[in-house]
């Protein structure tokens, strides 16, 4: 009897421990990241031109785009719009599987509009919808289809928070109120869609999307330019975020001033920079103007675009990515043409200024595997 209470109590003890060591063996995760190029070079992109609404993504438009250019992409741009006519909230599959079989890689810009009407309140994407978690299964739903691709994916919400034009703005959210939401001491526009950001990544982290890197998607100046509505106030923190992206355009009409690439970013280097406290990688995400009159005013601006990103004097080495945004549209009878061949010159500086070996078209990724808690 002796020796079997013993033989029971060993057994016991044997399948205590196995427990144990199953319970301290947790799964790995991994995390798939875009790193920044080697020092001194350049990543080179571009968004090709998708049409008006920005996500007829194609085959064509992005060999074009390379030909034209002389050089290949290492990621390719384009919006997924969230329109109630192509069923809201869904992920770009389609759009995804055309570039990722080419060998790019998808840049999906989440864009939280229901219609394509400028300066105004979205009648259906407010924060408050997205806070109150009126869209939480969709966007698990666009989580999981994300992690359903497994391929590196770059990612970003509500682009150019900071310009008025878009309703994710802090201008149709609670501007600069302090007293409706959340924090006392921050303004409820742009804390509202700091903490939607956070949500939808959060969402993406719970429902296994790692796979995706994030970019904070700046305008280079802000507008309205007022206390509240600096880009700093919209930012997730550094530890939702990978990359600090911004937009910054010459002149897109025949109304507006001619500033040059080097210009506004060195006006606005110090806020920009600022944004993240541990020195986030910087991406150029969109740029370019259109063809004026002067038959050499755009060609010498793209020439001058290159050299500042190269050679700028207080941001020189600080931007790692470069993307030009590739469009004609139709502006109260004028056209704004960006394209990079709008005229034989501006196709000419475009393609002696990305020719330079230190515009890469290799993004390089990592992958960490973390235990999951």
């Amino acid at each position: 009897m002796k020796k079997n209470i013993i033989f029971l109590i060993a057994i016991f003890g044997f399948l205590s421990f196995t427990s144990c060591k199953k319970k301290s063996n947790p799964k790995l995760v991994s995390i798939t990241k875009l790193l920044p190029p080697v020092a001194g070079k350049i990543y080179h992109s571009a968004y090709p031109d998708f049409d008006d609404t920005e996500d007829k993504v194609s085959r064509d438009s992005i060999l074009h785009f390379e030909s034209l250019a002389g050089k290949q992409v290492a990621w390719v741009y384009f919006s997924n719009n969230w329109l109630p006519s192509q069923g809201g909230i869904h992920f770009p599959t389609n759009e995804v599987n055309i570039i990722y079989s080419l060998g790019r890689t998808p840049f999906i810009r989440l864009m939280p509009r229901s219609q394509f009407e400028e300066g105004t309140a979205d009648p259906i994407y407010t924060m408050d919808a997205f806070l109150n978690g009126d869209f939480d299964q969709d966007l698990r739903h666009w989580a999981q289809a994300a992690k359903a691709t497994n391929i590196p994916l770059l990612a970003e919400f509500g682009t150019e928070m900071n310009g008025f034009w878009f309703p994710w703005n802090g201008t149709w959210n609670g501007a600069g109120q302090k007293t409706g939401y959340g924090d006392v001491n921050l303004y409820d526009g742009p804390e509202k869609f700091r903490d939607v950001y956070r949500k939808i990544i959060n969402i993406c982290r719970e429902e296994g999307a790692n796979n995706i890197t994030w970019f904070f998607h700046v305008n280079v100046d802000d507008d309205p330019v007022n206390n509240w509505n600096r880009m700093k106030n919209y930012y997730p923190g550094d530890d939702f975020i990978d990359w600090i992206g911004v937009s910054a355009y010459g002149s897109l009409g025949f109304s507006e001033p001619w500033r040059s690439l080097n210009r506004m970013l060195t006006d606005n280097w110090t806020e920009i920079n600022s944004i993240s406290t541990q020195g986030k990688p910087i991406a150029l995400l969109e740029f370019g103007v259109y063809e004026s009159s002067n038959n050499n005013q755009k060609a010498q601006w793209i020439t001058d675009a290159f050299q500042s990103v190269l050679n700028g004097n207080i941001y020189s080495g600080k931007i790692k990515a470069i993307s030009y945004w590739n469009e004609s549209w139709e502006d109260n009878n004028d056209i704004i043409d960006l394209r990079i061949d709008s005229s034989p010159l501006a196709n000419d500086a475009y393609k002696n200024g990305v020719n330079s070996p230190n515009f890469i078209t290799h993004l390089n990724f990592e992958t960490k595997y973390l235990k999951e808690e």
